[in-house]
């Protein structure tokens, strides 16, 4: 095997050259669960629950917390995997809610948030018993404090917060800066003035803040800049309107490596070097240390995930370039389109053969932009029929699914302990039309 595809270490090639994901044949499943099929490592993913609460707990104690951020990868058996290891989620809107809720998640151990929350969305919240509102915006703490007296609450909140920071990540990525669509930011008052007017609230029990400043980032001093200005945003606040905040979210944003030139997430040391800074912060303002969560939704998933596709069509234009088609696209597949997002490919059942035809893979819906990768090295053997694998597929590819084309979505395919069982079915043709009338 290629060094460029060791990417994680539940990826291997077997004596015959045939792609091993988790232990398990890739061809073998491709075959019985057909393609395009995601794959997901169910120890994987228990693997870096367990990174991310070891590391918490070595360097925060009690003080620390880890929320999944379920917007990566959204179904019943995710919710019972993070469940049962122990973390929180956030959830961003009433479908996570009510698919945790099926899931038999404790949502007492839920955060919801969303920049745009409808009266409809904090009934349904209260009602399932959400335990903390993200809140947004003034108008969302004044729709808040008018319902929860109907359900007879006072209403736990965190405010979001715009820390100002460029993370120098891709800009529809980037949420921390003073211009973003989400939170009050501190360089404009609108942070100060937002806690006084939480505070004034009768109904909610304000118990700290949020922020979240981008995405792929592989290590600390960009969560230590949004720390730095955090906490003193807590010192200021704690100054001037006397509160002293309880809870302080770093939000996520922790990096995965889709390609080989991209570095690995030390996980520990990065935690613990963000708690280091916080704790000696903390004393040097003259504040209590506040409990510090986290929210790694892609580092717990990404790589616990790749999607098996069937080659088709192969087209070569003399002098310019070769196509290789594949039978899935942008509707398992949008990051490309959306992000230019890198990838690994490798054709599943030539892992010995050289990978020596650069080509652009690409999918089968009626669009231009339709595109997995360009300018990768696949074996110039590869013909219809043979399978494709693209790597690190596990987070913001069966959430952001589509039917453009009115294609079905593909199954979701879990494997424990080198066995395989079907977590998320297959979308059928009649699944497409079961809501038109």
């Amino acid at each position: 095997m290629k060094d460029e595809i060791r990417i994680c270490n539940n990826i291997s090639e077997n004596e015959n050259g045939e792609l091993m994901f988790a232990g398990v044949n890739t061809l073998e499943l491709a075959k019985k669960y057909g393609t395009p099929l995601y794959v997901m490592d169910e120890n994987r993913i228990r693997e870096k629950c367990s990174a991310f609460r070891d590391a918490i707990a070595e360097n925060f104690g009690d003080k620390g917390r880890i929320l999944y951020a379920s917007k990566a990868c959204s179904f019943k058996r995710m919710y019972e995997i993070v469940g049962s290891e122990g973390l929180l989620i956030d959830v961003v809107s009433v479908g996570e809610i009510y698919t945790a809720v099926r899931a038999g998640f404790n949502m007492e151990n839920a955060f919801f948030h969303s920049n745009n929350k409808t009266d409809s969305d904090i009934r349904y919240a209260i009602e399932n018993k959400v335990g903390h509102f993200v809140v947004d915006n003034a108008e969302e703490l004044d729709a808040l404090n008018r319902i929860a007296p109907e359900y007879g609450i006072k209403q736990k909140i965190i405010l979001r917060i715009t820390p100002g920071i460029d993370p120098h990540t891709f800009e529809a990525v980037a949420t921390g800066k003073v211009d973003s669509k989400f939170g009050s930011a501190i360089e404009t008052g609108q942070a100060e003035e937002i806690t006084a007017h939480a505070l004034r609230m009768e109904n909610l029990i304000l118990e700290g803040f949020h922020c979240h400043v981008g995405s792929e980032l592989f290590e600390a001093p960009v969560f230590i800049d949004t720390a730095r200005i955090m906490l003193e945003f807590v010192a200021d606040i704690k100054r001037s309107l006397g509160y002293s905040a309880d809870f302080l979210d770093l939000g996520g944003g922790f990096g995965v490596k889709y390609i080989a030139s991209q570095p690995t997430l030390d996980i520990k040391k990065t935690i613990g070097e963000i708690a280091d800074f916080s704790k000696k912060y903390c004393k040097e303002l003259g504040i209590e240390m506040p409990i510090v969560g986290f929210e790694p939704g892609r580092a717990i998933v990404a790589d616990s995930g790749l999607t098996l596709y069937s080659v088709g069509t192969l087209k070569t234009i003399p002098g310019y370039k070769t196509y290789v088609s594949v039978d899935g696209g942008m509707t398992d597949n949008i990051r490309y389109a959306l992000y230019k997002a890198e990838y690994t490919l490798a054709a599943a059942g030539r892992l010995n053969e050289k990978p020596d035809m650069k080509c652009s893979v690409v999918g089968k819906c009626c669009e231009s932009g339709d595109i997995i990768q360009e300018n990768i090295l696949l074996p110039s053997s590869i013909s219809r029929g043979d399978i494709l694998a693209c790597f690190t597929t596990g987070a913001y590819h069966y959430s952001m699914a589509s039917n453009y084309n009115r294609i079905p979505r593909p199954a979701v395919v879990m494997i424990a302990d080198k066995k395989d069982y079907v977590a998320v079915k297959r979308e059928t043709l009649a699944d497409i039309t079961s809501l038109d009338i």
